[in-house]
């Protein structure tokens, strides 16, 4: 391409980005002055329901070169810088910094906002819980391992509430300050990486003299291979990037359809109904050693046309007999009619967890 033809577009991209620049300025404006009308009236800054909304719609009328999973990072991002504009957030996750936890919640909340690495999700839940923290981000299933246990018991324990869920698709990088393959001598990660690697182990970095050294985390591995000469890591895409570790392969997973659902939870947060809502309970049925009492139960769903998504069997852990609770994702929101007559003859075996936008 002639020269001159690239520095005028480059002068083009130039004009555009200022103008970008003074619409975004404008849009804070406007941000700033909502944020002021809700600290007026104590209304709540996060509305997932109202980002949702505006992304469909930015998508639906998307005519040009972005695809929907542009449109969503770039907005997202802005959403969070807007967020952070009104009154800046405070979010714990599952630690490491680095965790697929952290990228769950940057995802949603942006780089700008005040992160707090936890070590176990009970602690998310007590600093949450204790409003030190306003938001927490915990991992509550895996479509290849199930249920996270401890998030689940969790949720029955405390009174907070569901805010959204966050699914992401886990991708693993290969990062490593060493420029060719056949110098590294040794790859940290997670044992459960390796295994969800093993074909890239096998067939591209094919050298059986590596050694695969497993440690607690993939962010740990990432900080490894950003100290030691030679050496490489299995990690996340911002572990990489936290740690200064150039990515050398990305998504080396063996399956592509390895994903996590994350939550994101909160105290004395109700979010407004949206046209695709998700709703979770707890139920916890006060006669079920009687024939047909679960079945009774969900048979209630199916009268009224209530679309039940999951539901998961976990032990009360009270008492010396096998008791069970029932974690139950349905679509709706709560305050819908006809989950209202379900819940209206339930109101003691049911504990309402959140209704929020439905994502996966």
């Amino acid at each position: 391409m002639p020269q001159t033809s690239l520095k005028n577009l480059r002068e083009k991209i130039d004009a555009l980005d200022n103008q970008l620049l003074t619409l975004l300025n404008q849009r804070m404006q406007l941000v700033k002055e909502v944020g002021e009308l809700k600290n007026a009236t104590n209304a709540i800054i996060y509305r997932p329901e109202r980002e949702k909304s505006i992304l469909d719609r930015l998508k639906s009328k998307n005519n040009g070169l972005l695809n929907a999973t542009a449109i969503d990072a770039i907005f997202l991002e802005i959403f969070a810088v807007s967020r952070n504009i009104e009154l800046p957030e405070r979010i714990a996750y599952l630690g490491p910094s680095g965790s697929f936890c952290h990228q769950a919640a940057e995802s949603r909340f942006g780089a700008m906002s005040q992160y707090m690495a936890i070590n176990s999700i009970q602690a998310i839940f007590d600093v949450v819980n204790s409003e030190m923290m306003r938001f927490g981000v915990v991992p509550i299933e895996n479509n290849q391992q199930g249920i996270v246990s401890e998030t689940a018991d969790c949720l029955a324990e405390y009174d907070l509430h569901i805010v959204a869920e966050v699914p992401m698709a886990v991708h693993f990088t290969f990062a490593s300050k060493t420029d060719t393959l056949k110098d590294i001598k040794r790859i940290y990660s997670k044992d459960i990486a390796f295994r969800q690697c093993k074909k890239f182990i096998d067939e591209v970095v094919n050298n059986p003299k590596v050694e695969l050294i497993p440690i607690e985390s993939t962010s740990k591995a990432a900080k490894m291979a950003s100290e030691e000469e030679h050496s490489a890591a299995i990690c996340s895409h911002i572990a990489a990037k936290d740690f200064g570790v150039p990515i050398l392969f990305e998504n080396i997973e063996d399956s592509s359809d390895n994903q996590t659902r994350f939550l994101i939870i909160s105290k004395n947060f109700v979010n407004q109904r949206s046209n695709n809502d998700k709703t979770s309970i707890l139920v916890k049925l006060a006669h079920s050693d009687e024939p047909g009492s679960l079945a009774n139960f969900l048979q209630e769903f199916n009268k009224r046309e209530v679309n039940m998504t999951k539901i998961e069997s976990r032990p009360a852990k009270r008492g010396k007999s096998f008791k069970y609770w029932f974690f139950i994702d349905f679509e709706g929101h709560f305050e819908d009619e006809n989950v209202q007559e379900i819940m209206s003859q339930y109101k003691k075996e049911v504990k309402w967890l959140g209704s929020y936008v439905k994502l996966c």
